[in-house]
């Protein structure tokens, strides 16, 4: 499945992740995290979206690249590998607006789960998370760095209805709303 979408003046959108995007994801991995991933783990990933249980995608507000994300089908459910957006865009909803995508497309394919982990120090996006039904399920000791710990995060009933109209919801809220 691909989102693919005509970008427009002053307009936030999405489309799929391809290599040429690399450079820019790059960039803002490297300012995001601590420990960034390399362009060979990029690369792998975006390989794996050929065999169907990977999906990335990438935001743009113009022509401007500002945030990725990606999802890691397993079974019934999916993970969130990654959500990241330049420190230069935080609070536009550019987060929101990718997850919508990546929830959006979990539903679409039926999973029936979504998971992530989030830094326990990153309450802004645990709020987010919250928004979209995902409940505190556990902790990952040092998970990041060897330092920080992680807060395991689940959705349930993502192949539901009510699932389906807690996105309408979040996206009729969105400003200039599609």
């Amino acid at each position: 499945m691909s989102f693919m979408r005509e970008r427009s003046t002053n307009t936030l959108t999405t489309e799929t992740m391809r290599r040429r995007h690399l450079r820019r994801v790059l960039e803002i991995e490297e300012i995001v995290y601590p420990r960034p991933w390399t362009h060979r783990t990029f690369v792998t990933e975006l390989n794996q979206m050929r065999a169907g249980n990977r999906y990335y995608l990438v935001a743009y507000v113009d022509d401007g690249l500002v945030g990725y994300g990606g999802l890691m089908f397993s079974g019934d459910d999916a993970h969130i590998s990654n959500l990241a957006v330049d420190p230069d865009w935080h609070q536009r909803g550019v987060a929101t607006e990718m997850l919508l995508d990546l929830a959006r497309l979990a539903h679409d394919r039926g999973c029936e789960a979504m998971t992530l982990e989030v830094r326990h120090t990153n309450t802004a996006a645990q709020q987010l998370y919250r928004r979209f039904g995902f409940v505190p399920a556990g902790v990952r000791r040092r998970y990041y760095e060897n330092t920080d710990d992680a807060i395991v995060m689940w959705a349930h009933g993502v192949d539901t209805q009510e699932f389906a109209d807690r996105l309408a919801h979040i996206q009729s809220r969105r400003p200039g709303n599609r």
